[in-house]
């Protein structure tokens, strides 16, 4: 999170681009412009003279925009880094990025729209998470190595001068003190007074992780993980002490504190205002919720059905793919992980509410007309015909009679070995994603007596799954994709298979063209992977586009690609089928960090 106090604006990093929101009324921000980044955002800087924003984008690098009018924002330029940007500090014509495991990497930005590296230092980083910048040294929060001090007097060859040992993942430098937000360490008061020589004068245990701080006055204000908002009297370095609290409904990440005003960046929360004016006794006066996480879509006429968790149905307009927006929402009681749309009705497999039926016959007023709540969690879901199939994770199979929407009732089941992660229904059989016990093919020929006829142990996780033809299709986590002959149901073969480069979630098959969403958490990289299946024993990719959050599910239509991203919301892409990455579009409406 950042702000303009001129002109009372925030600006909300939230997952695949920024909010740009007024405050003015803290009771009720508004938003009144949006930007879409290419990568995920993970840190801002604003500078007020020029009005430019710069974000550190993950993968993305840096971006530069230029928000002279909020309505309207321009993007001037970009950099992408060699490592993964996380925070950004400007002072002058330079830009200094925390660069994941490339450390410090400083940037001439004096020509934005043409930025270029000048220096860069690494030998005792390990893993950079933030940086600020205040006369001749940055100061580099490193997870791994700590508090890091880096003389900048000239940007071309910067060299550290000292460090303090701990985990770091935010700083503030204030006079000469530095205080680091420390994780489970809490607040730490470092005297960088001597760069060469920093040490501990103070400290606070915070109840959970620190993982923000900013500093106004003898304040400082801790974005806490799981305990909101810490006021911290730091009037007397060496004996810090809480004076006020907040505990946001979410999980706090960022914070960013102007006059009587906190602006917490709460992850799933959205951004939460709180008045700070009396430091012992703080509350929230306003917030602003930013959608949830994408996990699932189903495109049908102009318009993409998107299950995004914890608000439940989203209705985007696509007519326009390059400016989606949301014309309708239903906030499902549980955790929407699937959806399929068939005729007036969206089916909603909600998790631990499992199965939500939802009218959308007027996409602007959705509502509620029937549910089944599943034994197990609802995970994925498929429509065929009157009966709904959901793929329920611990309790299997699940048939349900929805031929009366208003009161669907279960007429048979068939528990898998596994966790039932998807299913797709071709004829008389359910193709079940069954996670370690692989692809399940089901007789539903008699729904209130499913068996199962055939099965292939695939040799990863399966995750999502396909039919077209005598084929099945398997997203089969870190064993990429997997092509299944099924044309003989009882005897069911593997014929080829692409080991894409992460973990495969979601497939959908268009042509000759498998889609495929694969993401890893772990190296926090995702992306929309193109393989041509026209000779099934030997798929090859031809094309891919790097998406900003976690690629979890994909529907195709006409020249499009939906992507259910997760922490970024619905991106989409054109793609033109060449071996580079794709051209893209993505929608702001549905972001989320």
């Amino acid at each position: 999170v950042a702000y303009d106090p001129l002109r009372a604006f925030v600006f909300c990093g939230s997952g695949g681009g920024v909010y740009i929101l007024n405050v003015s009324n803290p009771s009720n921000p508004v938003k009144v412009g949006k930007i879409r980044t290419r990568g995920l955002v993970l840190g801002l800087f604003y500078h007020q003279l020029t009005r430019r924003l710069y974000i550190a984008a993950g993968a993305g690098g840096i971006e530069i925009w230029d928000i002279f009018q909020a309505t309207n924002p321009v993007k001037l330029g970009y950099y992408f880094t060699p490592g993964y940007a996380l925070g950004v500090y400007v002072s002058g014509s330079y830009a200094y990025v925390a660069d994941g495991l490339a450390g410090l990497i400083i940037i001439n930005v004096s020509n934005p729209s043409n930025p270029s590296q000048v220096g860069y230092y690494n030998e005792t980083l390990g893993f950079s998470l933030d940086v600020y910048v205040s006369g001749n040294y940055a100061y580099v929060a490193d997870n791994f190595t700590g508090l890091r001090i880096v003389n900048i007097s000239n940007p071309s060859n910067p060299y550290e001068v000292g460090y303090y040992d701990s985990w770091a993942r935010d700083v503030y430098v204030s006079g000469n003190y530095a205080y680091v937000a420390d994780e489970d360490a809490g607040l730490r008061i470092i005297n960088v007074s001597n760069p060469s020589s920093p040490n501990e004068v103070g400290n606070y245990i915070t109840p959970s992780y620190a993982v923000g701080v900013h500093v106004s006055g003898n304040y400082a204000y801790v974005a806490v993980l799981d305990d909101g908002l810490r006021v911290i009297n730091v009037s007397n370095p060496s004996n810090p002490y809480e004076e006020g609290y907040y505990d946001t409904p979410g999980r706090a990440h960022g914070v960013y504190v102007s006059g009587n005003y906190a602006y917490i960046a709460d992850f799933n929360a959205g951004l939460r205002v709180v008045n700070v004016s009396n430091s012992s006794n703080p509350y929230e006066e306003g917030y602003y919720d930013t959608p949830g996480r994408t996990y699932g879509v189903y495109v049908s006429g102009n318009y993409a059905y998107v299950a995004d968790e914890n608000i439940g149905l989203r209705i985007i307009n696509i007519s326009n793919p390059i400016n989606p927006y949301e014309v309708g929402s239903y906030n499902t009681p549980g955790c929407a992980y699937g959806v399929y749309v068939s005729g007036n009705y969206a089916y909603v497999a909600d998790y631990d509410a499992g199965l939500r039926i939802i009218d959308v016959s007027n996409p602007i007023n959705p509502y509620e007309v029937g549910s089944y709540n599943t034994p197990g969690r609802a995970y994925g879901v498929y429509v065929s015909g009157n009966y709904a199939y959901v793929a329920d994770w611990d309790a299997g199979l699940r048939i349900i009679d929805v031929s009366d929407p208003s009161s669907p009732y279960q007429v048979g089941f068939y528990n898998t070995p596994a966790y039932t992660f998807g299913v797709y229904v071709s004829g008389s059989y359910a193709y079940v994603a069954d996670d370690y016990a692989g692809l399940r093919i089901i007789n539903i020929s008699n729904p209130s007596n499913p068996y199962q006829v055939g099965c292939y142990n695939t040799p990863g996780y399966a995750r999502g799954v396909y039919v077209s033809g005598n084929y099945a299709y398997v997203a089969d986590w870190d064993a990429g994709l997997r092509i299944i002959d099924v044309s003989n149901p009882s005897n069911p073969s593997q014929v080829g298979y692409y080991d894409t480069p992460d973990y495969a979630f979601g497939v959908y098959v268009s042509g000759n063209y498998a889609y495929v969403a694969v993401h890893d958490k772990f190296l926090d990289r995702s992306s929309l992977r193109i393989i041509n299946i026209s000779n099934p024993s030997n798929p090859s990719q031809v094309g891919y586009y790097s998406t900003p959050g976690w690629a979890y599910g994909v529907y195709v239509s006409g020249n499009y690609a939906y992507v259910a991203d997760d922490r970024t919301g619905l991106q989409i892409y054109k793609f033109l089928l060449v071996d580079k990455e794709e051209n893209a579009y993505s929608s702001m409406e549905n972001v989320k960090l």
